[in-house]
């Protein structure tokens, strides 16, 4: 990290640490909106770190985004703001204001499709999205709509013009389902956009396999801990020699997908294939949530699996982020195809960052 990249890290772990309590996540489980924690977010420059000062962001980086989503990750925060990041990026790139307060996007899934046409009086919207993260808590969604075949525009989708069939994940987070039927907007929430939907589930994926980078140190470190606190026939389990091999098995996958989702990000910037770098990430940081959960688990016993013990906020986030914006296996096919594509002379190029073109 930079020195300004540590400074925004250390900052946003103590905002996290200060208002990210085990009472507050079982009020937000409950429905209760963290106000406050998310006007910290919103007063520290947290929610729209990459966004120019003129649109209302910090005017940071693709590694600001970055630090602040591990951070995220790390407290196990219960709001969208991964959301709020992507749903101001959609907005931005098709140069719509970006309203304040938390905002959510649809659509997330490959299978769901959202439709505009125009009509007398705006824009018709149509289409069922489904999955769609704290659709009935935030301002509003950024909707990513088909026009014409291969055509698209970005939508401001107010929250009073829509309905919610609410649902949540294994992390309690809400997931719902809204079903766009007969809604008119108006001509200036609607603006074309050079971005795809293949775009949009990109940008998602990596947002969803950095936030998890974070919820495995989390895990790393809650698991140390225990191993260190805890105690059988005389001395700390953290001493036995099958407990270190797990433990070391457990750090490597959290270094391994924090390097890869950082790695990710670092991409556009040297000019890499970058959706090859997403899909790697993503890949990876999937593998090892299954693996460091399963570890995390194992050494804590039947405490871990309790509701009193922080543990499972970490583990069923990670448990529910890895199928979000595509699992591992899916981005292992992507990866697959994309190397059968290019064929045997191009598999070292692509997998070191070499390739031409």
């Amino acid at each position: 990290m930079t020195a300004a990249e540590n400074l925004l890290d250390a900052a946003a772990k103590r905002l996290f640490a200060t208002h990210v309590t085990r009472t507050l996540r079982e009020q937000a489980e409950n429905g209760v909106w963290p106000a406050a924690l998310w006007s910290a977010l919103e007063e520290a420059g947290l929610t729209h770190p990459t966004l120019a000062e003129a649109a209302g962001g910090a005017g940071g980086d693709l590694a600001d985004e970055a630090t602040a989503l591990i951070a995220f990750g790390r407290a196990a925060a219960p709001v969208p703001l991964p959301e709020t990041m992507l749903a101001g990026w959609l907005l931005a790139a098709a140069g719509l204001p970006v309203p304040q307060g938390p905002l959510s996007l649809a659509p997330v899934r490959k299978e769901d499709k959202l439709t505009l046409a125009r009509c007398d009086g705006g824009w018709r919207l149509a289409g069922t999205v489904t999955r769609v993260p704290w659709a009935g808590a935030v301002s509003g969604l950024a909707g990513l709509a088909e026009t014409a075949p291969g055509a698209y525009a970005v939508a401001w989708i107010d929250r009073e013009a829509y309905q919610t069939a609410p649902g949540r994940n294994m992390a309690s987070e809400p997931r719902d389902s809204i079903d766009f039927a007969d809604i008119v907007l108006p001509e200036n929430a609607v603006a074309a956009v050079t971005l795809t939907a293949d775009d949009l589930y990109r940008r998602g994926a990596l947002m969803r396999a950095t936030a998890m980078a974070g919820a495995l140190a989390q895990v790393l470190d809650l698991t140390v801990r225990y191993a260190g606190e805890r105690s059988q026939f005389g001395r700390p389990i953290g001493k036995f020699q099958a407990v270190q091999q797990q433990l070391a098995i457990l750090a490597g996958q959290a270094a391994v997908a924090s390097r890869a989702a950082l790695g990710a990000y670092e991409t556009p910037a040297r000019g890499e294939d970058a959706e090859f770098a997403i899909a790697a990430a993503n890949a990876r940081v999937g593998e090892a949530a299954g693996v460091a959960a399963g570890i995390a688990h194992q050494v804590h016993g039947a405490i871990g699996f309790t509701h009193e013990h922080e543990l499972h906020y970490s583990t069923r986030r990670l448990w529910s982020w890895r199928d979000e914006f595509g699992g591992e296996s899916h981005w292992q096919a992507w990866i697959g195809r994309r190397a059968a594509t290019l064929g045997a002379d191009s598999l070292w190029p692509l997998l070191t960052g070499t390739l031409d073109g």
